[in-house]
């Protein structure tokens, strides 16, 4: 299959002098990402290799669906581009998205958290379990990824989330995790692990606040819904 190179696109016409001519908001999705591989094969050239990514995708926002594997797999695109175009890919939604917590953020707000956490885990196809540290007034001191992988209550260890409750000095605490199945109603397990986490709290003198889970339909509150 003959494609056209870049080195035979008229100059005027290639991706980098479309950009500086016209404004990067002002050209192709398909141009965006040539210039983003750079450089092609023998046999494609980077807007063809740009053409068949985009014609895997309904729209471009589904390109932050894929993994290396899946990048890899299109030809012209190795394991270094992949790499290189997810993590623009990944940049350029902390740029838009993204919301910086830092220790003056007043945390006592679910769909505040909610918010911030549904551009950083909505898209993640397993679940990711946050835990916010908060002090006296209800200040984040901080914030850790603790668990990757299917909850339940062996494996979201209590011991790990108190620890680094003592070692921070945090007076409070709110979970956070994700459900990739798109319903943020809470399972069995996501109960039983709330209700145990509490127990252990109080014993600690640690108090849980909230166990928020985020999916891409909403959120659900322990709290709110006066579970806790």
């Amino acid at each position: 299959m003959l494609t056209t190179m870049i080195k035979d696109i008229p100059n005027e016409e290639k991706p980098r002098e479309r950009l500086l001519k016209y404004g990067v908001s002002n050209i192709s999705n398909e141009d965006l990402l040539a210039i983003l591989i750079k450089t092609g094969t023998k046999s494609f050239s980077s807007k063809h290799i740009a053409s068949l990514i985009l014609s895997k995708v309904k729209d471009i926002s589904e390109l932050k669906l894929f993994n290396v594997n899946s990048l890899s797999n299109i030809k012209g695109i190795g394991v270094v581009k992949a790499i290189e175009l997810l993590a623009a890919i990944e940049l350029g939604r902390r740029v838009y998205y993204e919301k910086k917590i830092t220790n003056k953020t007043k945390l006592n707000n679910p769909l505040s958290i909610y918010e911030y956490f549904k551009y950083k885990i909505n898209d993640a196809k397993q679940e990711y379990f946050y835990c916010l540290y908060l002090d006296n007034k209800k200040n984040l001191i901080d914030y850790k990824l603790l668990f990757i992988g299917t909850l339940n209550v062996s494996i979201v260890h209590p011991r790990e989330i108190f620890k680094s409750a003592y070692l921070l000095s945090a007076s409070s605490i709110i979970c956070v995790h994700n459900h990739p199945s798109g319903s943020p109603e809470p399972s069995i397990e996501d109960k039983k692990l709330t209700s145990k986490l509490i127990e252990i709290g109080k014993l600690l003198g640690i108090e849980v606040i909230d166990h928020i889970i985020v999916s891409n339909d909403g959120y659900y509150s322990f709290f709110e819904n006066n579970h806790i």
